[in-house]
C-alpha cells in the first residue's frame, strides 16, 4: 500500500472514500464529509480539553456498567450514506472524529472505530471549527441518525442539547447555561452539572 505524507498530493477539490483515508499519514488531522477533504482545528485549547475531561468523567462514571461504549478524539467515525448502506471501504464517504462518543450497539464497533451512526456524539467549539459543527455536522449527524448531539460553546459556557424526533429531524431540547443541570435524552438517569463542566 502507497502511503501519501503531505495534503499537497491531494487534489482538494477531489472526492475521496475511507479507503483512500487509511492511506493518509499527515502530520495534521483531517475529517472527510461526504468524499470532501476537511482540516481540523490545531490542538484544543486548555479550556477545551478540560471540558472534554469532565464530560467524559460524568459520562464515564453513568455509563461503567451499561453495554455502551465511551469514546473520544482521535476516534474514526464512519458514517454510512443512508442510500447505499454498504460497509466497504470503498463506498464510505464520509469520516469524522467527534470530541466524545457514546456507542450502545456492540455490532457498530471494529478495530478501526465505529462504523454507522453512534447513539450520542458531543462537539465542544474551537475558535477555527464553529461554523463547521454548526452547519456542516448538524446536518450530518441529523442525517446519519445520531439521536442525541450536544454542542458545547466554551467561551460563553452555554452547551445546546439536539434530539432526533420522529421525523428524523433534530429538535432544540433547550439551551443550558453554566450553572444549570440537564438530562440526556437517552439516559434520562444521567445529570449533568454544568457548574462542574465549566468550573475552572
Amino acid at each position: 500500500m502507497k502511503y501519501i505524507t503531505d495534503l499537497s498530493e491531494l487534489d482538494l477539490n477531489g472526492t475521496y472514500t475511507y479507503a483512500d483515508y487509511l492511506t493518509w499519514r499527515f502530520e495534521q488531522s483531517v475529517e472527510l464529509i461526504k468524499g470532501k477533504i476537511f482540516n481540523m482545528s490545531p490542538a484544543p485549547s486548555r479550556k477545551h480539553q478540560y471540558i472534554s475531561t469532565q464530560l467524559q468523567g460524568l459520562l464515564f462514571i453513568h455509563l461503567r456498567n451499561s453495554f455502551c461504549g465511551l469514546y473520544s478524539a482521535p476516534f474514526d467515525v464512519r458514517l454510512l450514506d443512508k442510500k447505499k448502506s454498504s460497509r466497504l471501504n470503498q463506498d464510505i464517504y464520509t469520516v469524522v472524529q467527534p470530541d466524545i462518543c457514546v456507542i450502545c450497539d456492540k455490532t457498530k464497533l471494529d478495530e478501526q472505530g465505529c462504523i454507522d451512526a453512534p447513539d450520542l456524539i458531543i462537539e465542544i467549539l474551537s475558535p477555527g471549527n464553529s461554523k463547521k459543527e454548526m452547519k456542516t455536522k448538524y446536518a450530518l449527524y441529523e442525517e446519519s441518525g445520531v439521536k442525541e448531539y450536544w454542542i458545547v460553546f466554551p467561551s460563553e459556557h452555554v452547551l445546546q442539547q439536539f434530539i432526533l424526533n420522529d421525523l428524523d429531524k433534530y429538535e432544540l431540547k433547550s439551551s443550558f447555561a453554566e450553572d444549570e443541570v440537564f438530562n440526556a435524552h437517552i439516559f434520562p438517569e444521567l445529570s449533568i452539572d454544568l457548574a462542574e463542566v465549566f468550573a475552572e
